[in-house]
């Protein structure tokens, strides 16, 4: 079942757990006893869906109230001295400042680095940890820090709770991340929230391959590269999100705005 825990700051560390269900039945009584593992697996199957539920129920639980709330994604492997440490943090105290959310997937690098931002700009700084076969320490910067034992169901919960997505530079989970975000609007699941790519020179080359594969080969549309917003100024990330998300101003159009905008100051 999802865990979690909430502080602000406290040296007294809370934690609640909630069962919802009965605990599922032990190996001897789930199975005869001359049964294979195989077997014995699949007599858990049915308790495993009482699990799941559970970490959808306790997850949304603990999160009401916490929109606006920006999701920022990146590596667990950033350290603190890179400028994409140093730029997490600083964009989620200025999200902070203005009254958003910031949630993370709990661990280290850019997710510390923006919860540790959140905490500075006197914001809520939730984490979705996930349990990992290398266990994933959660970072110290967490008011709120949830535990998940599901990929898909910690998925669920920074798209139900996010008015906006940030994403840095980093590895396979946050390429899942970010796609995940662009299919789901793309087809409608979701409305359309601000999705921001924070450094071009790292996703120049993800982005150049999309348009001389993916869309030469008509697998997306061109339309499709309006759904995020690429930048390295990140007064210019807050400026987008906050005015998309509080203020209710057109994506398209900030977009519009802001490209202009970059363009005069390049000449």
């Amino acid at each position: 079942m999802a865990r979690f825990h909430e502080t602000r700051r406290s040296p007294v560390r809370a934690t609640p757990e909630f069962t919802l269900f009965a605990a599922p039945p032990s190996r001897t009584e789930s199975a005869a006893p001359d049964a294979g593992p195989r077997a014995v697996e699949l007599s858990k199957e049915p308790w495993r869906i009482f699990r799941i539920v559970s970490e959808f129920v306790d997850g949304i639980d603990a999160m009401r109230g916490v929109k606006p709330a920006v999701s920022i994604f990146g590596s667990a492997r950033t350290r603190r001295g890179h400028p994409s440490y140093a730029g997490a943090r600083k964009l989620a105290r200025q999200l902070a400042e203005r009254g958003f959310s910031i949630v993370t997937g709990g661990g280290p690098g850019v997710m510390e680095a923006a919860n540790r931002g959140a905490q500075d700009g006197n914001g809520r700084s939730i984490g979705l940890n996930i349990q990992l076969p290398v266990e994933q320490a959660p970072n110290r910067f967490q008011d709120l820090e949830l535990h998940f034992r599901y990929f898909f169901v910690r998925k669920f919960h920074f798209v139900k709770h996010s008015s906006a997505f940030v994403i840095f530079p980093g590895g396979f989970g946050t390429m899942d991340e970010l796609f995940e975000a662009l299919t789901l609007i793309q087809t409608h699941k979701i409305r359309e929230l601000p999705v921001v790519l924070i450094g071009k020179a790292y996703w120049r080359g993800l982005l150049r391959w999309m348009r001389a594969s993916m869309l030469a080969d008509g697998y997306v549309a061109p339309g499709d590269f309006e759904l995020f917003h690429l930048t390295d100024d990140l007064d210019e990330a807050v400026e987008l999100i906050d005015r998309c998300v509080r203020h209710g101003e057109s994506l398209e159009k900030l977009r519009r705005e802001l490209s202009r905008k970059s363009a005069r100051a390049r000449r």
